[in-house]
Order: structure tokens, then C-alpha cells, then sequence
């Protein structure tokens, strides 16, 4: 008769212990995705929202924002930027404007300089244009003319850009101290086209939540058209 031989008994293992985990880390994941979602959405819509806000109310100066010039002719972006600028000086919104933007290496021509001079060809008198002749991204401009103006005691600035640009813009002056809202061109390539106005919403909408989350300039290449 052979002896019985005890053998130890096995692990016991938490029964479904795998499939819990898999379960918290899946719904870990989807709650993760849609929370992004959730702040890319609600970033979109704010950038579509400031974008259809017209403020023509008074201030010390109306900032436009620099874009692409040609041996010192505005492109067609800048222009209708710069065009605006006018109607609003025009219309007595402030005394001075401030047309910002240094230049690419081999350019003969800053963006400042090149805004300046198309805006004298229109009749606005030149002791009213400041250029700030600086500023290669949206966020070194806006510092730049920051400075500017508080060196000048100027505060309050209505800044003038394309529509999609105006949270981020807007975002930006108020850190830096100013006292800002919009008042955005409706003419010119960003928004001639569905297409256009689609790309712009996605690259300010990536633009800002960049700048939220690193303080850090994110100008993305525009493509609509110059």
C-alpha cells in the first residue's frame, strides 16, 4: 500500500483580479479622452466666440498685430489687418495706432515699418503711428508693445488682428497688464473660405492651449492664403 503523499495546495488568486484592472485602467483611459475632448471643444468654441466680438469702444491706442510684407507691401492678410486699423482710427476709437512686427533675416523691411508706411499712404498722420519695430511670434509682439505703451502711460488697447487670432491676442495683453479686447478684420484670406475659417479655429485653438499650459509662443504656419 503506497503512502499518501500531502502535496501544498495552490495560490489562491483573487478571482477576476486581471479584468478588474483592465476594467479601472479602460475606464481611466476613456475618461481621460473625453475630458480632453471636453477642453479642446470648449477651447474651439471660445475662439469662435471672441472671434465674432466687434468692441469699438475708446481706447489709448489700437494695436495691430503684424503679419507677412514683401520688400515692404503689406500681404494680403496684413493689409486687411491694417485696413481695419484704419476704419477704426477713422472712427475716432483712439488717437494713435501701433502697428508691431520685426522682420525676417534678408528682409529690407520690418513688419512695423512696412504697416507704418501703408497706413501714412491712407492719410493717417505718422505722429499718430508708432512702430514697434520687434517681435518675430504673437507673443513677443504683444510684449513688446506692453512695454511700449507703459513706457507712454498708455493702458488701454484694442487690438487688431484676424478673428480667430483675438483670444489668444487678447489673452496674452491682458498677462502682460493691458487693459485689452478686439476688434477684428472680416476681410481678407482668413476669412474668405469654410476651409479657412476651419483651419484657423484648429490652429488658435492648439495655439492657446500651448500657451495656457507652457506660457510659451506656438505660431503655427498659416496656410489660408497671404
Amino acid at each position: 500500500m503506497r503512502a499518501r503523499v500531502d502535496s501544498a495546495p495552490d495560490p489562491v488568486r483573487p478571482r477576476g483580479s486581471g479584468a478588474g484592472a483592465f476594467r479601472w485602467f479602460r475606464r481611466l483611459l476613456v475618461g481621460s479622452v473625453l475630458m480632453g475632448l471636453v477642453l479642446v471643444g470648449g477651447t474651439a468654441f471660445r475662439v469662435w466666440q471672441v472671434a465674432r466680438i466687434d468692441d469699438y469702444a475708446t481706447a489709448d491706442a489700437i494695436v495691430v498685430l503684424g503679419a507677412a510684407q514683401y520688400s515692404g507691401t503689406p500681404s494680403t492678410v496684413f493689409e486687411a489687418r491694417l485696413d481695419q486699423a484704419y476704419k477704426l482710427f477713422r472712427l475716432g476709437v483712439a488717437p494713435r495706432v501701433i502697428t508691431v512686427g520685426g522682420k525676417q533675416e534678408g528682409d529690407l523691411y520690418t513688419e512695423a515699418a512696412s504697416g507704418k508706411n501703408y497706413l501714412q499712404s491712407r492719410g493717417v498722420p505718422g505722429d499718430k503711428i508708432l512702430a514697434v519695430e520687434t517681435g518675430s511670434d504673437t507673443l513677443r509682439s504683444v510684449e513688446a508693445v506692453a512695454n511700449a505703451m507703459k513706457a507712454r502711460d498708455m493702458s488701454a488697447a484694442v487690438l487688431v488682428s484676424d478673428p480667430w487670432h483675438s483670444l489668444r491676442t487678447r489673452t496674452m495683453a491682458r498677462d502682460e497688464g493691458l487693459d485689452a479686447w478686439t476688434a477684428p478684420t472680416r476681410t481678407g484670406p482668413a476669412v474668405y473660405t469654410r476651409e479657412s475659417q476651419a483651419h484657423g479655429i484648429a490652429r488658435e485653438t492648439g495655439a492657446l492651449l500651448w500657451y495656457q499650459l507652457t506660457h510659451f509662443a506656438a505660431d503655427f504656419r498659416y496656410t489660408a492664403g497671404q
